[in-house]
């Protein structure tokens, strides 16, 4: 990566790597302490991630944390996840009736506006100073509450089961691995994210990333 200055950048975080890792390879680019992100990225999922470096840039975060995001996604039907995505153990369903393009469709825009969304258990959502995720692994059964997200819009961009491709349009706080779970729900058919790239963050697109 090459030298980083104080400010806002943007980068691409592959698949596999966390945000956290991603924020300690700009540590070392920069040699600067001071950087954090805006909005965690899945280590699964791939896309822009917002960089704050520098203290006076740092300060921003909570308003960027804020901005509208963009997703491309893949629902995958027929199939649960314990985490809600492909890193999880996994249950198959039986689906005696696949669903039409037109269930799919109708499923989908039950979710566009104000929701209530159950965050994944296996997040980094703090529970009395803990991450759920932390929970989850010590097989603590945690009930994570439901609260309002905004999903400004949801466009299916193919299908054929059991994959439902779809890009979505979201305020802050919305799990996609949630999204995905709920379409399935919906459907009866169960499902869990497959995929998942976000390509933007407010302003910062995936064509001006690092």
């Amino acid at each position: 990566m090459k030298k980083i200055g104080e400010g806002i950048i943007a980068v691409y975080k592959p698949a596999g790597m966390t945000s956290h890792d991603a924020v300690n390879r700009v540590r070392r680019a920069s040699g600067i302490r001071t950087v954090g992100h805006a909005g965690t990225l899945d280590p699964l999922a791939r896309g822009v991630l917002v960089i704050a470096v520098g203290r006076a840039a740092t300060r921003q975060l909570a308003v960027i944390v804020q901005h509208e995001k963009e997703y491309l996604a893949i629902v995958r039907l027929g199939v649960t996840s314990v985490t809600d995505d492909e890193e999880g153990e996994k249950t198959t369903h039986m689906v005696n009736d696949i669903p039409s393009r037109e269930a799919v469709d109708a499923a989908v825009r039950r979710f566009v506006g104000t929701i209530m969304q159950v965050p994944p258990i296996y997040s980094a959502l703090k529970i009395k100073g803990k991450p759920a995720y932390a929970y989850a692994r010590e097989g603590k059964d945690i009930a994570m509450q439901a609260r309002p997200v905004v999903i400004k819009e949801i466009e299916v961009l193919s299908y054929e089961f059991p994959d439902i491709r779809v890009r979505v349009v979201t305020g802050a706080g919305v799990y996609i691995r949630s999204l995905a779970r709920d379409i399935g729900v919906t459907l009866g058919t169960g499902a869990y994210l497959a995929d998942l790239e976000r390509t933007r963050v407010g302003e910062f697109t995936k064509d001006r990333c690092l």
